[in-house]
């Protein structure tokens, strides 16, 4: 079978689209000829700039409300008309995706199984108690002989850091989640104390501290940067809203000494570039979210509880007790 015109559908933020770098690359390594077009939400567009892999985006705002969402999916499914795809590959497990895939008139159809699944012409089990980037690896198995690797990311050579941070040690720190997770009660990032301890408890190690962050994460920040030893250390530097793109974020973490952040799409960047990570997990479930690797170590809250988000619940409960978690587990680490 030789595919040349495929296309990728997978609805989610910029760390889902990374996630799904993996199984991008195994099916551009079979088909290396291939047009390549990733369907997706408009916010993460940006996924573009971080690879060579994707010639085409489509953007899909199925967040839209009301019936301008079904809208929004018919327009879609009639641009694939015009397109001329041989393939057509997608993530999600609701029983609405192979009717849609059907819809598209696409001959060959990928998904995973579900109700509607004699819709596809190959159907693969949902794992999801794997590392979510192998569970996306899983959809393009039938249809490629690569191995999985481990997403990663490709930051072109003429992008330099700056020069403050040229030929230094330093800990980049990116403290935030998005909006849109705080708007939905999915709360994964611990409260102010912890981080001015943090900064703080390294700042008197004596290393050079990067704090990294986008509007996003302004109210977090804003309140770190009121403690004035931190902003006015000579050792800290504060690079909120600075960082032009996600790719000079990349380079950022990629030479620093260590990155801690939380359950949020610089994870995943962190991840791609190979830094030596603290990632910090609450409700969610660290083993989904990121590759047993030992450039990764975990910092969590022991309690039993935890993980619960989505496969317990939608949202955080009342007392959130799997977001305390101590500051000093980090600073034992790193001497």
């Amino acid at each position: 079978m030789e595919l040349k015109n495929i296309l990728f559908i997978n609805y989610g933020g910029i760390g889902d689209e990374i996630l799904f770098l993996p199984a991008i690359a195994s099916v551009k390594k079979e088909f290396p000829n291939s047009k390549i077009t990733l369907a997706l939400e408009p916010r993460s567009k940006s996924i573009k700039n971080l690879t060579t892999l994707i010639d085409e985006i489509i953007t899909v705002d199925i967040k839209a409300k009301g019936i301008l969402k079904y809208i929004n999916i018919l327009k879609f499914i009639l641009s694939t008309i015009n397109k001329k795809f041989d393939c057509v590959i997608s993530s999600g497990k609701s029983p609405f995706v192979a009717i849609i895939l059907f819809l598209t008139g696409i001959k060959e159809k990928v998904g995973y199984c579900s109700k509607t699944d004699f819709l596809l012409t190959k159907k693969v089990p949902l794992n999801e108690n794997q590392y979510a980037a192998k569970m996306y690896h899983n959809l393009v198995e039938p249809l490629v002989k690569t191995e999985y690797n481990d997403p990663t990311i490709e930051i072109p050579q003429d992008i330099k850091l700056n020069y403050e941070l040229e030929n230094e040690k330093y800990i980049a720190i990116h403290p935030g989640v998005s909006k849109m997770s705080i708007s939905k009660n999915i709360i994964k990032c611990p409260k102010l104390p912890f981080w001015e301890g943090l900064i703080k408890g390294l700042l008197n190690k004596n290393k050079k501290v990067v704090l990294l962050g986008t509007k996003d994460d302004q109210e977090l920040i804003e309140k770190i940067l009121e403690n004035s030893y931190i902003k006015n250390h000579p050792n800290f530097i504060n690079y909120y809203n600075k960082t032009k793109n996600i790719i000079e974020m990349a380079l950022i973490m990629k030479n620093a000494d260590f990155v801690i952040c939380v359950d949020s799409a610089p994870l995943h960047v962190a991840v791609c570039v190979k830094a030596n990570i603290f990632a910090i997990f609450a409700p969610t479930n660290e083993t989904k979210l990121v590759p047993k690797s030992p450039n990764v170590t975990v910092i969590k809250n022991n309690i039993s509880c935890r993980p619960c988000l989505w496969h317990k619940r939608k949202s955080n409960c009342k007392t959130s007790d799997c977001l305390n978690v101590d500051y000093n587990i980090i600073l034992d680490k790193i001497n």
